[in-house]
């Protein structure tokens, strides 16, 4: 499989627009233009060696996207070079020619959305095409473009160039940034959406590398974990699962697929410094591999049943369950990755002193995001926690969410046994024939099942859906697509027939040290308010400085905070909070926010808004250990300067 880097630089200024000489700022970096603190950063493109002087021939290998700090420019011929070192501290590395480098002024990215049900992005070659075209919001138009992309029948005086890969790019398997030089905000019909100038470069070595073998002959499988409340009441709920996985286990063995479809258990209960005859809080009982077939997966449920006990409320840690199902199971070559949660109690959320993960629902769907896995919860609505249904049905919902899709959430009237074998067997049984359908390579998708019941109707349309988009990546990952390699275009944020959806999410690049860092600052800057040394504007200004940072330059995290700066000044003590904020086209949340606003909440929202701090806290350290997921651009072992594209929604 092809491993390719798409970068979208984000600034509003092309490093084309500069002069085109400026000799050497001495022992700091060449500025922004505009800027007092701002430096020029490049980003190396693969296959560039660096030279001694310029003009002079390549000598050492630089890692691909090594970011790069600006010295010097200078012009030799029709060649403009750059000087160019690691850090902002007077350290040279070399010469660079422009031409091998892309302007990285910023931290931000933007992915490409799954395109499965959608149309896919299209790159203009200039400004004033797309202009026109969203200001007349022109679908004919539109549409006649669209068409000759997909058919690959562009002519050469199109205004399109290039399109969206057909398939959805997983940047957990194929890396890739999507960079900006330029964006200015337009509307496309009664939205607001940006209009990008991008660039974009495969991170292609020259041998191919050992992910380039084509899988089409690999077969389609899938990984179901079940999460199952094992407290108190719950054993009929227990067995009727054992029942469901037992029956998909012959259907299996009767279509010769056992294997495709591996199944896993955890059982969850609550903390046990609350209850200790508990006897654990979390537990696996079957693993995927244990899974595989029938006689592993029920021998090994057998000793599983609920709790002689009750818990100390109407509350589980829910969450300790995910959490374990997500990080302990092995996902590795699982085309089809699923978690159902099932539950009659609501879970412990971040802020619940008795939660053994400080995890939220937004946090903890965010990791299983971030590992390819969705999210079904099976909610028992029993009638001993009819005071609490509607907050926790809340909670799960979002839980469930998956993107483009909806929630996978159901919730089952009075926790009716027959009903949770019906929508239990409904739900593993379709999942279980898309894999039957993949596996066997029928080309046409097998129809929705109909039901009476509208809420199961409307789950069964969305595991459909989501069944559907999982077999095209599988598909379109054996077809080789790619992301077309260009300099400049310019593409829209949003969907042209339906304006309302994003086309991309935006990211922010850190590497493992920077994540570790922003853990670290953020975690003192709430200790520090905690203990009363923060003032609340002092405390907004922390946050902004922490959050801009992350988004401008994340290598100087430990330095633009009056906590870890060490100089007792934030960026807005010294001046620079404008600067580091203007020009970005997506902020987050933290840099809107005034003081005026933070005064005017209840201290109910204040109080959320901290514990959504404490919840990121949480994110950032078990993302960090999550191995797996980070990239190393020199195809070493991770490292700390390995490399992750955390969702702008998750920075502070």
């Amino acid at each position: 499989m092809t491993r390719f880097l798409m970068v979208l630089v984000l600034g509003m200024t092309p490093l084309l627009a500069i002069c085109a000489e400026q000799p050497s700022g001495g022992k700091e970096p060449l500025l922004m233009k505009g800027k007092h603190e701002l430096y020029q950063r490049v980003l190396a493109v693969p296959g560039v060696r660096i030279a001694n002087e310029a003009g002079g021939q390549g000598l050492d290998p630089v890692v691909p996207f090594t970011a790069f700090y600006v010295y010097t420019r200078r012009t030799l011929g029709d060649t403009e070079w750059l000087e160019v070192g690691t850090d902002r501290h007077g350290t040279r590395a070399g010469w660079l020619p422009l031409s091998s480098t892309l302007e990285w002024n910023h931290g931000l990215t933007v992915a490409f959305r799954d395109p499965a049900g959608h149309d896919r992005a299209l790159l203009f070659k200039d400004q004033e095409s797309v202009r026109q075209l969203a200001s007349e919001h022109d679908l004919v138009a539109y549409d006649r473009l669209y068409q000759d992309a997909v058919q690959e029948t562009l002519s050469a005086d199109s205004p399109v160039i290039a399109i969206q890969p057909p398939g959805y790019i997983d940047i957990r398997e194929d890396f890739y940034l999507v960079p900006i030089h330029r964006y200015q905000d337009i509307y496309l019909g009664n939205e607001k959406a940006r209009l990008l100038q991008i660039s974009s470069v495969p991170l292609i070595s020259e041998q191919g590398t050992a992910d380039d073998k084509p899988i089409g002959s690999q077969t389609y499988t899938a990984g179901l974990v079940f999460v199952i409340d094992s407290t108190l009441s719950m054993d009929p709920y227990i067995d009727r699962t054992r029942e469901a996985v037992e029956k998909i286990y012959d259907t299996l063995g009767s279509a010769k697929l056992l294997g495709n479809v591996n199944f896993g258990l955890v059982a969850f209960r609550d903390n046990l410094a609350a209850t200790p005859r508990l006897d654990y809080l979390a537990r696996t009982y079957v693993t995927l591999e244990q899974g595989r077939d029938g006689a592993g997966f029920l021998s090994r449920v057998k000793s599983l049943q609920a709790a002689s006990i009750s818990s100390r409320d109407f509350k589980e840690d829910a969450y300790a369950g995910v959490k374990r199902a997500i990080e302990s199971m092995n996902w590795t070559g699982r085309n089809a990755r699923y978690v159902v949660l099932i539950t009659d109690a609501g879970a412990r959320d971040a802020d619940d002193p008795l939660s053994s993960t400080s995890l939220g629902a937004a946090s903890l769907r965010q990791l299983a995001l971030d590992k390819g896995v969705a999210i079904f919860v099976l909610h028992l609505l029993t009638p001993a926690t009819m005071a609490d249904h509607a907050r926790d049905a809340e909670q799960y919902r979002a839980l469930a969410d998956f993107p483009d899709i909806g929630s996978l959430y159901y919730g089952i009237p009075t926790g009716d046994i027959n009903e949770f074998g019906k929508v239990l067997d409904a739900l593993a049984g379709q999942i279980t024939e898309q894999v039957r359908t993949a596996a066997t390579d029928e080309e046409l998708p097998m129809p929705v099942p109909t039901s009476d019941d509208v809420q199961l109707a409307n789950l069964q349309a969305r595991v459909a859906k989501l069944g559907h988009a999982l077999r095209m990546r599988y598909l379109q990952k054996s077809e080789g697509g790619q992301v077309p390699s260009v300099f400049n275009a310019w593409m829209l944020d949003r969907d042209f027939r339906d304006p309302e959806r994003p086309t991309m999410d935006v990211r922010v690049l850190l590497t493992r040290d920077q994540l570790s860092e922003l853990h670290d600052v953020l975690t003192q800057i709430l200790d520090t308010a905690e203990e009363g040394l923060l003032s609340p504007q002092n405390f907004l200004n922390e946050l902004k400085s922490l959050a801009a940072t992350a988004s401008r330059s994340p290598e100087q995290l430990g330095g633009t905070t009056s906590i870890t700066a060490g100089k007792g000044n934030s960026l807005a003590d010294m001046g620079f909070m404008q600067e580091y904020i203007e020009d970005l086209p997506y902020t987050g949340e933290v840099m809107e926010l005034s003081l005026s606003d933070w005064q005017s909440w209840s201290t109910l929202r204040q109080i959320a808004f901290l514990n959504s701090l404490e919840e990121k806290v949480s994110y950032y350290r078990a993302l960090h250990d999550h191995t797996d997921l980070w990239v190393s651009l020199d195809g070493g072992p991770v490292s700390g300067d390995s490399v992750y594209p955390i969702p702008l929604e998750m920075l502070p």
